[in-house]
């Protein structure tokens, strides 16, 4: 595999990754229901959007610039997944930046 190929697998890694800090950090919100009570309001969204929202580019890397918003609640999400908050961080810059990559024509 040339170089290309390695740092285009490197890449797929790391928005695997991404994707699932975002699910872990979206599951962290609903396993708590004062926590996703507060995503709610913050968002706006209800029970009955969250579905039709989860369908956007952005939904998850919304909801990890939610949850790195809020230290106390990322220092928790961190410890419960056993990450450091720093690579949900970036987690977070890597969905933004494919979802404005999907945005521009």
């Amino acid at each position: 595999m040339g170089r290309h190929g390695r740092a285009v697998k490197r890449e797929g890694a790391k928005r695997a990754r991404a994707d699932e800090l975002a699910v872990a950090a979206f599951e962290f919100l609903a396993g708590d229901p004062a926590r996703i009570a507060r995503f709610f309001d913050m968002t706006g969204l209800t029970i009955d959007t969250i579905r039709t929202a989860a369908q956007e580019p952005r939904f998850f890397a919304g909801v990890l610039d939610y949850v790195i918003s809020d230290e106390p609640l990322l220092l928790a999400f961190s410890r419960e997944r056993g990450v450091d908050p720093n690579e949900t961080v970036a987690a977070r810059d890597i969905l933004m930046q494919d979802s404005r990559e999907r945005d521009t024509p």
